[in-house]
């Protein structure tokens, strides 16, 4: 059963505009990732400061792999100090 992430960040104050430059470098090789069968980010209408994705993969371990790939590693070492809060989600779609 595929596995859906929800992953909600929030970037500090002043630091918006970095968070989001370097999630949008995360789009594109993820999508390419194997497993990967959804990987949407979206930026709260409200609240520009927080970010979210939306993501589905076919097993959690392949989610997992993506976890451990060196261009969210890249992404970690870029925002750091840059993200004030960061929640995830792991979800079964039930209906």
């Amino acid at each position: 059963m595929p596995l859906t992430i929800v992953a909600n960040i929030h970037a500090a104050p002043g630091k918006e505009d970095l968070v989001q430059a370097e999630l949008e470098k995360l789009v594109a090789p993820t999508r390419a990732e194997q497993g990967c069968l959804q990987y949407d980010l979206h930026r709260d209408n409200e609240d520009p400061a927080h970010f979210m994705f939306f993501e589905n993969w076919e097993t959690r371990e392949l989610w997992q792999a993506h976890m451990n790939a060196a261009h969210l590693a890249a992404y970690m070492e870029a925002t750091q100090g840059a993200v004030e809060q960061f929640t995830l989600f792991e979800m079964t779609r039930i209906a």
